[in-house]
């Protein structure tokens, strides 16, 4: 497979990954719920963000490992960065981003992140 490339809606954070992904997944903890965002996990090397520097915000709660990205401009939910110690080298990239073209066929997982901590499907 090759690169694909998303951006926000206002296109001031743009987001390559090295390759598409093969699965998704839909979270209904209590931040992907109300973000709505489909997320495919990478590590930090197979993704480049492009964007300025002061275009995107960070939000970081609870047990302050993840930060999770926006744009600042059009608000759009764009990415989290891992910065807890055991989530360094992991990305989760929201799919939604990308051209739905570029996804066709991709199997969305549903992830039970607000109780079990397990598959739904």
């Amino acid at each position: 497979m090759s690169a694909i490339e998303g951006s926000c809606h206002c296109g001031a954070v743009r987001i390559r990954v090295d390759e598409a992904p093969t699965q998704l997944t839909a979270c209904n903890c209590s931040i992907c719920r109300r973000l709505g965002w489909q997320l495919a996990y990478y590590r930090e090397a197979q993704v480049t963000v492009e964007a300025a520097e002061d275009a995107v915000h960070d939000y970081v709660w609870g047990d302050r490992l993840l930060a999770f990205k926006r744009c600042a401009t059009c608000g759009c939910a764009t990415h989290w960065e891992g910065i807890g110690p055991d989530r360094k080298d992991r990305m989760g990239v929201n799919m939604r981003l990308f051209d739905p073209a570029d996804l066709e066929g991709v199997v969305v997982r549903r992830w039970d992140g607000a109780d079990t901590w397990t598959w739904l499907d």
